[in-house]
């Protein structure tokens, strides 16, 4: 992160859907704009799994002056979620009833408890209304839910995930769960801060890396071409280097729990049909796919804008797959401004 985050410790507690209790949550978050008296011009942005609540930071595009976003009028808000390492409760935050960090001992938790975790703090902060809300991959999923659960929100983006988490997806994540298990240091997630499975994390990012991008891209990139000062291909290089970098700034512990949650992802799950409980989300909502996301295929997207009532689907055109939501900004900022614009005149026809 280039700035570090406001951090908001709650007098109120916060129940997981698997009945454990965190007494005193802390809510990490970054804003940019003003707030208004009313306490309604309110864009939240849902970061991704190894993302973190510094939005300008890998949310680029958007803090540019052909944004979508308003930021002379709208007051934008980003929070860490639930479980991550960036200064919202997490595996390493201190449990009270021992003094010591909760590490294996923190819940399983759901895409569900996420939501309603950001959905406790905009209340404590008194937001009464969201213009908008967005996310992509597993913030995309939290957007989602956030959506069905709050009655604040006005317009939703939701980009490159679907309405439930697919057996391809789960096998993807659990694979990368199995090159932490694997490591020696892991020790069922009881391992010392300061000798983390940093073999076992830099191999689930390498899998990861490979599953966000594409073929073509690879091969445009990396051909078989061959680094020398290493003697490995290019192709491995980058592995490498990806991994290298998650190792520095991420944790084992976060990474589980977060990928678990995200294998939790489905909008029927306790409640009803897939077509009833999305039936039910009436507000103006955005769907973006991208034609080449292998993690994500687009007919996800595609079903997810069909199952919902208001909802418009846009399609991205990239060479880098899954990735395209970090980076192909002019076009995601064309879309959205465009949904936008739209919307708003329905709502003042």
């Amino acid at each position: 992160m280039d700035t570090k985050p406001t951090v908001h410790i709650s007098s109120q507690s916060f129940t997981t859907e698997s009945n454990f209790t965190f007494k005193r949550p802390e809510f990490a978050y970054h804003s940019w704009g003003t707030l208004n008296a009313a306490k309604d011009n309110v864009v939240v942005i849902f970061h991704a799994l190894t993302g973190n609540s510094d939005a300008k930071d890998w949310f680029a595009g958007f803090f540019e002056p052909s944004s979508a976003i308003d930021f002379k009028n709208q007051y934008v808000i980003c929070i860490n979620q639930l479980g991550s390492c960036y200064g919202s409760t997490g595996p390493w935050s201190i449990n009270p009833e021992t003094g010591n960090p909760y590490q294996a001992d923190f819940p399983l938790i759901t895409i569900r408890d996420m939501a309603r975790f950001q959905q406790q703090f905009l209340s404590e902060i008194g937001i009464t209304g969201i213009e908008l809300i967005i996310g992509g991959s597993m913030g995309g999923m939290v957007a989602l839910e956030f959506a069905l659960m709050d009655n604040r929100v006005e317009k939703a983006c939701f980009l490159a995930m679907g309405k439930a988490h697919s057996p391809w997806a789960i096998g993807i994540s659990h694979a990368q769960r199995l090159a932490i298990y694997g490591d020696s240091k892991w020790n069922n997630g009881w391992y010392a801060k300061e000798e983390p499975p940093i073999h076992g994390l830099k191999a689930a990012r390498s899998l990861a890396m490979i599953t966000y991008r594409t073929p073509d891209n690879y091969q445009k990139r990396f051909e078989r071409n061959i680094n020398s000062s290493k003697e490995i291909f290019e192709v491995e290089s980058y592995l490498e280097y990806q991994g290298d970098k998650l190792v520095d700034r991420f944790d084992a512990l976060s990474y589980v729990r977060l990928s678990q949650a995200m294998d939790t992802h489905d909008v029927s799950r306790g409640r009803d049909s897939f077509q009833t409980v999305l039936s039910n989300l009436s507000i103006p909502t955005l769907v973006v796919g991208i034609d080449s996301d292998l993690l994500y295929p687009t007919k996800e997207q595609k079903e997810l804008s069909q199952l919902i009532p208001k909802a418009t689907y846009a399609e991205i055109i990239s060479e880098y797959g899954h990735d395209a939501f970090l980076i192909e900004f002019e076009q995601l900022n064309q879309v959205i401004t465009s949904f936008s614009n739209k919307s708003d005149l329905t709502k003042t026809a």
